[in-house]
């Protein structure tokens, strides 16, 4: 069996995930993992199926099929898994909404070599004010070789030019 990764997107609707999961089904795929969510009307997912070699152009074919109903599907053989050894750290991120915050925290990040595995972001309103914050809680990939005092230095001091809070803690 071979891995596949699909990502679908679509105008929410009942039965849409289990519309996907029947074509899957039906090509004698099996699905392992997936993220899904709705946000502002719309469905986003992504997820990890074993598919039969022989069963990929049978497949491709029913779920672009979908595409009728405004259910569009992308799918990727599963990529290879880099040969590294990495730490996986849980960065906590709350601070007055502004545009650019998550460009300046990625763009440190992947400078000192570091995967976002998960990212969940929210802007809600602050408890006593009403003033918006912008919420991120990430799931990262750190290079073993990469000392955690020095990235929670670098950080911290993008944090202040952002005027930000950041928490850095070892994933469970």
């Amino acid at each position: 069996m071979d891995h596949l990764v699909l990502t679908v997107i679509a105008e929410d609707q009942p039965g849409l995930v289990e519309r996907v999961a029947k074509c899957i089904a039906e090509h004698g795929g099996n699905w392992l993992d997936s993220r899904m969510s709705r946000m502002a009307g719309q469905f986003a997912g992504i997820l990890r199926v074993a598919v039969p070699a022989d069963a990929h152009a049978g497949l491709a074919d029913a779920l672009q099929q979908l595409e009728r109903d405004g259910i569009r599907v992308v799918f990727a053989r599963s990529g290879e898994v880099p040969e590294r050894s990495w730490r996986m750290i849980h960065l906590q991120l709350v601070g007055n909404d502004r545009s650019g915050i998550v460009r300046d925290i990625t763009r440190l990040l992947a400078g000192h070599g570091i995967n976002v595995e998960s990212l969940n972001t929210d802007v809600l309103p602050a408890p006593m004010t009403n003033e918006l914050l912008f919420h991120a809680d990430a799931r990262l990939a750190v290079p073993e070789e990469l000392s955690l005092d020095e990235l929670q230095q670098h950080l911290e001091t993008l944090a202040d030019e952002l005027m930000v809070e950041l928490k850095l803690q070892p994933a469970e």
